[in-house]
């Protein structure tokens, strides 16, 4: 019987372009041009240059560009900076089913592996397509999700990463089953990192998990082995992770036939993704009314009782990271109702401490519905009630914008990526990287492409 690594591999191998439907590699360029905004926007976090300083004081072979920096680094690190970038603000896409994932922090694997490779934008594209079709079955597969159970979804993206960088490698069937089995029995990630009081390890879980694939890759192509049943061999995933029941089907079934990305969500908030209906519930309530401030007396948010534990826990009333701030459900709502808007900016350490923010937090009380959590994860519906000494101002919200069930336009997405980029790169960059994006399939060389996302300011 053929196991899932089989499947995976001969999938990843025989995918070709022009069977791919045009709106999947349309959606596949927009995921593409979202995400170089997102880790443009993100050059100037601590984490991020602690990252950089690292990957620099480490030397090495140049193989691959970095974002925004313009140097080169090793296939491995490469990927793993870049990873962190595009997903350090939190801006990033979003899938969740029975899982979350963000499936653009693959992307990196795809780049850098396919410029090191001088491959052309079609193949990168497969590539892409492949890194979310694989991403978004596994978030559909396990019941409950890996998350409900302590594993954070970087767990499941250790077995995405190796099979898009064999593609990108060109590995044989065998040695692309390897690089599933080196890097899925060698990165499970605990759910701690997004538990509590949050650091930036919350940033860089999955893009450890992207940096293991493109080793386990590299690895592989040498000669190097690893378990062919990872998933339902003996004290593999299915085995280990026995608390969650496994859907194989889920896994294989119809693997070509069509494709997952367009079902994929962009995120119109760099925020955590639950905190999304809230935020939307809350702006729609500020702008249909005129709400003073000072009258509020208590706002309640009616969400999953997941998302009440992860958000609203008692560190995230009080702040001091980024990283906390943005996965604070009572933050958020805080800065939605005084700014009447939720930015990157917003998360800076100088804006933390905003008086009128935290004057609002104190009155933020964030309540479990069960009558949500019978809808989750299909609707991710939030309810949230200002009241005042006006009144009592009530909105119901099933779906964020930027989800595709309210998707953001052609105009919406650029509109994200020139505010995302307009920092780091001029205007004549913006651009062209903007054009070349449009036209990715016309790319003969990757590496012509990454040379675009150097920043000239």
């Amino acid at each position: 019987m053929e196991t899932i690594s089989q499947r995976w591999a001969r999938f990843a191998l025989e995918l070709e372009y022009n069977k791919i439907p045009s709106e999947a590699l349309k959606e596949a360029k927009r995921f593409l041009l979202d995400s170089i905004g997102c880790a443009l926007s993100a050059l100037n976090n601590k984490d991020t240059q602690a990252a950089y300083n690292y990957i620099q004081d480490l030397g090495g072979k140049e193989q691959a560009t970095i974002i925004g920096w313009g140097t080169k680094a090793n296939l491995p690190q490469a990927a793993f900076i870049n990873s962190l970038l595009i997903r350090a603000l939190d801006y990033n896409d979003i899938y969740w089913e029975q899982d979350p994932s963000h499936p653009s922090d693959i992307i990196p694997a795809v780049l850098s592996t396919g410029e090191f490779m001088n491959k052309n934008g079609k193949e990168v594209l497969v590539g892409i397509i492949i890194a979310y079709e694989l991403e978004m079955r596994l978030c559909q597969a396990a019941f409950p999700g890996v998350r409900e159970v302590g594993w954070h979804h970087a767990t499941l993206t250790q077995l995405v990463s190796p099979v898009v960088t064999g593609r990108m490698l060109g590995l044989k069937e065998e040695e692309m089953i390897a690089a599933i089995g080196i890097s899925g029995s060698s990165h499970f990630t605990l759910g701690g990192v997004v538990a509590g009081h949050l650091s930036n390890m919350k940033n860089a879980a999955d893009s450890f998990a992207v940096e293991a694939g493109v080793r386990a890759a590299l690895l592989a192509h040498k000669g190097y082995t690893g378990p062919v049943e990872i998933f339902e061999g003996k004290e593999g995933l299915f085995e280990v992770l026995d608390k969650v029941k496994w859907d194989k089907d889920i896994l294989v079934k119809g693997l070509g036939d069509k494709f997952l990305i367009n079902q994929c969500g962009y995120k119109a908030f760099p925020t955590e993704a639950l905190i999304h209906q809230p935020i939307t519930a809350v702006l729609e309530v500020m702008k249909e009314n005129v709400v003073n401030l000072k009258e509020i007396k208590e706002v309640i948010v009616e969400t999953t009782t997941r998302g009440a534990d992860i958000l609203s826990d008692p560190s995230k009333y009080k702040p001091t990271t980024k990283e906390t701030a943005d996965h604070s459900l009572p933050y958020c709502i805080a800065v939605a109702i005084a700014k009447r808007n939720v930015l990157p900016s917003d998360f800076e350490e100088e804006a933390l401490g905003d008086p009128l923010v935290w004057s609002l937090l104190e009155k933020i009380k964030v309540i479990a519905n069960p009558e949500i959590d019978a809808l989750f994860p299909k609707v991710k519906r939030a309810i949230v009630t200002i009241k005042s000494t006006q009144g009592e101002f009530k909105k119901q919200e099933d779906f964020a914008k930027g989800q595709p069930e309210r998707p953001l336009s052609d105009e919406e997405l650029i509109s994200k990526f020139r505010a995302n980029s307009r920092k780091k790169i001029s205007s004549s960059s913006m651009e062209a990287i903007i054009k070349a994006t449009q036209e990715f399939e016309n790319i003969d060389e990757v590496g012509e492409y990454m040379k675009l996302l150097s920043s000239d300011k």
